[in-house]
């Protein structure tokens, strides 16, 4: 489970982020290293556009410390392609078709902790030089059907997380008895990173 924590009352975004990673630590969790997951947008470049008559889609390329020899390669309401680490390569090549609009890469950044079965990332996201929210990766590591460890999973969270517990994620529904992937992870990270950045509605040239 990947969700947004909002920033406390009264408090700043790091604040906040030390607030939920001393609860943790009074649990008992263990610190076990730090993680970071980005996204960069490719958008289709205009000559493409202009010249087969098609609308512009947005393209995420993200990486994932926890996989660092793959690369996800992801469309709103699409597929997710998995990549190897040559990926970032191609799309320098295939700057005519999809252009990177480097002004809103964001990335979530932080420490992962481990308390007995479960693994919880806690980062700041990030766009450019400020912060502009939390989130918190909750995984229980033995299990990899999501519908049969979501309750203990969702009672786990309630016990850092309080009132703040995210609900059932939407890629959970589509899964029902299947395997859970690392693209599901991913997905929701994409989710996460694009309501951040509508919060902020930061303007991106050749996007909107």
């Amino acid at each position: 489970s990947v969700a947004q924590v909002p920033v406390a009352e009264g408090k700043s975004v790091q604040q906040t982020v030390e607030l939920l990673t001393r609860k943790l630590e009074l649990l008992g969790a263990e610190k076990q290293g730090t993680f970071c997951v980005d996204c960069e947008t490719y958008h289709t470049a205009a000559s493409t556009i202009s010249s087969q008559g098609q609308t512009g889609k947005l393209m995420y390329v993200m990486h994932n410390s926890e996989y660092p020899l793959s690369r996800f390669a992801l469309f709103e309401n699409g597929p997710c392609l998995i990549a190897d680490a040559n990926f970032d390569t191609l799309m320098v090549k295939l700057k005519g078709f999809f252009q990177n609009a480097k002004a809103n890469k964001i990335e979530s950044r932080g420490t992962r902790y481990q308390y007995c079965d479960f693994l919880v990332k806690v980062g700041t996201v990030t766009m450019g030089p400020s912060a502009r929210g939390i989130s918190v990766e909750v995984e229980y590591c033995p299990c990899v059907i999501a519908n049969d460890c979501w309750n203990l999973l969702m009672e786990f969270m309630q016990s850092f997380m309080g009132n703040h517990t995210p609900g059932i994620p939407s890629v959970f529904g589509t899964k029902h008895d299947s395997i859970y992937s690392p693209a599901d992870t991913m997905v929701q990270y994409m989710e996460l990173f694009n309501k951040i950045r509508k919060q902020q509605q930061v303007p991106v040239a050749g996007i909107r």
